[in-house]
């Protein structure tokens, strides 16, 4: 259910790309793209958020994950470090800081 939610979205969000270079072909205004191009990154944030959100959940419950606590612990470090991109994440997470913005 949670897989074809996702390649649901995916496939509105490449409807939309493929409707931005058709906006380019017909010559469309530089606002007119830019408005598409929010909406495109805005989607695509969306899903992001719902795809993070969904592996959290497995791996905080571990309902569906069978993994000993401390690898599932990593995979949540792991997860925090791409999210935050950057080495400041190693002392927000030991320090329990917010995320560096």
């Amino acid at each position: 259910m949670v897989k074809k939610n996702f390649q649901v979205r995916l496939g509105k969000i490449e409807g939309q790309v493929r409707g931005i270079g058709r906006m380019i072909e017909d010559g469309r205004s530089c606002a007119d793209l830019m408005i598409q191009l929010r909406a495109v990154r805005a989607a695509l944030r969306a899903v992001e958020d719902q795809l993070v959100g969904v592996h959290l959940a497995d791996l905080i419950v571990g309902e569906r994950d069978s993994a000993p606590l401390s690898e599932r612990g990593r995979r949540i470090h792991e997860l925090l470090a791409v999210l935050w991109e950057g080495p400041a994440v190693e002392a927000a997470v030991h320090a329990d800081a917010d995320p560096p913005r």
